[in-house]
């Protein structure tokens, strides 16, 4: 299972807020008590638009490219464990009849499943059937903030790193 899944630990809740994510542009993503959890960097690069999510204490924990020259409909992740071990997941966009749809294969792991209204930031994130996150813009008060609910803390970097690709296919990020 590797980095990935590891049970017994309390959900945890982030801000995210909405049109911070252009490419070149760092925003932070804060922690249910307001404290800045994750940094969102921005780099723009002549073949791939890339972004990297850095701890609190500037280490990155995932970098999230996506070709420019292709059809945004692929994403790739590598997470950098605390050991220093790299894993790889990938976001893909499928269509189901008119509403959009998106998987995450995991390397060596399980499989993600995500379904909702992807424009408005609602939607679910699932594992073996199971809801291990969900997007929502009801928790914040905030007109350009939404949330990120996980049900184990150390699907974090996973779930955000995923959050971030599935704005970027979503939304025209440029």
């Amino acid at each position: 299972m590797g980095l990935f899944r590891k049970g017994g630990e309390k959900k945890r809740r982030f801000q995210m807020r909405e049109k911070m994510m252009s490419i070149g542009d760092d925003y932070w993503i804060e922690d249910e008590d307001g404290n800045k959890a994750f940094k969102v960097d921005g780099k723009a690069m002549s073949i791939r638009d890339t972004w990297v999510l850095e701890d609190a204490n500037g280490r990155e924990v995932a970098t999230i490219r996506e070709k420019k020259l292709s059809i945004r409909d692929k994403i790739k992740i590598e997470i950098t464990g605390t050991d220093g071990q790299k894993q790889e997941a990938q976001v893909k966009k499928g269509i189901v009849g008119i509403r959009d749809r998106f998987e995450v294969d995991v390397e060596n792991g399980h499989d993600l499943k995500i379904k909702g209204n992807f424009a408005d930031h609602e939607y679910k994130i699932h594992r073996d059937g199971d809801k291990i996150a969900e997007i929502s813009k009801k928790w914040f008060k905030l007109r350009d903030t939404y949330g990120v609910e996980i049900e184990h803390a150390a699907d974090a970097v996973l779930i955000l790193a995923v959050t971030v690709a599935v704005d970027a296919m979503s939304h025209e990020i440029a």
